[in-house]
């Protein structure tokens, strides 16, 4: 299903989208356009070049739909692809080409390489034991798919350390032992100056030189604009693909991807003094025009941006006009304050932006006390999805 685009915020005419474009009961519309998310993708590899760009769609692709965002990620011409679980590689591997390299980067579980070997995929490896498990499960049942190896060089998350990395070398240099890529993870890749990120790319330098012949990746999203030392063989970009900044001191080189509508169940008038939502923290200073808009903090709109009679929370945008949000967000329902829009234009089953018409990822995020990572990731299951870029596709409530 595809929407009509709407008119740039602040344009009084702009129209609201009307319920006729979407089924009837969508409280809200989650639109992704598959177009921006190639673009984005395209640029990621031409900052890149000569190395190759991978794809992060764990997730379910940062909120985005796992299916819709890899085959769009494939046609573009991506080859490689990393989740974070065998659960999440099913999805992806249904969507994707059986030539794409598919990594799952939470590791290998115990009696899993089944799994593994039935949806062709590979296991990034950050623990010795891991190691040994996989070897076992390789020379049990011939299986040859590959494994990437983790190594930690500051992140104290996952992944091998140095020194037991150090300890492989001799198996990689006596050839035909079955891995596929090496890796690590940047700790603080968006601060273009942070002392870590000279650090981590010395040390992994060092230990990636040892695998003779096996390819390497350090580099995120952000990482992947630190420059050509960074991006070794593989970059693997994840939320600038859909839109994240991932150069936080600098413009957003990246389009944005989703767009996020939610309906307007009922507008009020209220007097001078009159309160409005949870604890009754917001006042009208004045006589008031409140919309009442279907989403919530259950949705992934999160309490925090909410306001009070001290301070401002987030804006909607409802015919064009950015409209401050009235009081606490509840589980299902936000108000607005619409008192500075024309009475005509809007109408009870139009629908409000919270997300696009120059409302980005990145400002939500700011509202809500976290990062885009974050907002994406938490939008709710009740949005009907809608795949611009691919008219095919799926949609769920």
């Amino acid at each position: 299903m595809t929407v009509p685009s709407p008119k740039p915020a602040g344009d009084v005419d702009a129209p609201a989208l009307e319920p006729d474009h979407v089924p009837p009961s969508a409280t809200g519309v989650l639109t992704v356009d598959l177009d921006a998310l190639a673009a984005n993708w395209r640029k990621l590899e031409k900052t890149a070049v000569p190395a190759e760009c991978a794809g992060l769609i764990k997730a379910d692709a940062y909120g985005c739909g796992t299916a819709p965002v890899a085959r769009a990620l494939a046609a573009a011409g991506c080859k490689t692809f990393f989740v974070a679980t065998l659960s999440e590689a099913r999805a992806a591997r249904a969507a994707l080409p059986d030539t794409a390299a598919l990594y799952v980067l939470n590791g290998f579980f115990q009696n899993t390489g089944d799994e593994y070997a039935k949806y062709n995929c590979r296991p990034v490896i950050g623990d010795l034991h891991e190691l040994a498990e996989w070897d076992m499960f390789c020379r049990r049942t011939g299986w040859n798919g590959g494994a990437a190896i983790h190594i930690d060089t500051g992140m104290n998350r996952l992944g091998l350390t140095i020194g037991e990395a150090q300890s492989i070398v001799p198996r990689i240099r006596a050839g035909d032992h079955g891995i596929t890529l090496v890796m690590s993870h940047l700790v603080s890749a968006e601060q273009l100056h942070a002392p870590v990120n000279a650090r981590q790319l010395a040390a992994f330098r060092e230990i990636a030189s040892e695998f003779t012949g096996v390819p390497a990746s350090l580099a995120n999203s952000s990482g992947t604009f630190l420059g050509a030392q960074f991006q070794f063989d593989l970059v693997r970009p994840g939320a600038a693909l859909y839109g994240v900044n991932p150069t936080p001191e600098a413009d957003n080189p990246m389009q944005p991807v989703a767009d996020i509508k939610a309906r307007i169940v009922q507008l009020r008038e209220l007097e001078r003094g009159d309160t409005v939502g949870y604890g009754g923290t917001w006042t009208a200073r004045r006589p008031t025009r409140i919309a009442v808009i279907s989403a919530g903090y259950a949705d992934g709109y999160f309490r925090a941006a909410g306001s009070n009679d001290g301070t401002r929370g987030a804006d909607v945008i409802i015919a064009g006009k950015r409209c401050p949000i009235a009081g606490r967000i509840s589980m299902d329902l936000i108000a607005a304050d619409i008192t500075d829009v024309p009475p005509k234009t809007i109408k009870r089953g139009h629908m409000a932006t919270l997300l696009g018409e120059g409302i980005t990822v990145d400002e939500l995020a700011h509202h809500f006390g976290t990062i885009g990572y974050e907002v994406l990731t938490s939008l709710g299951k009740r949005y009907t999805r809608v795949y611009k870029g691919e008219p095919d596709a799926a949609q769920g409530a």
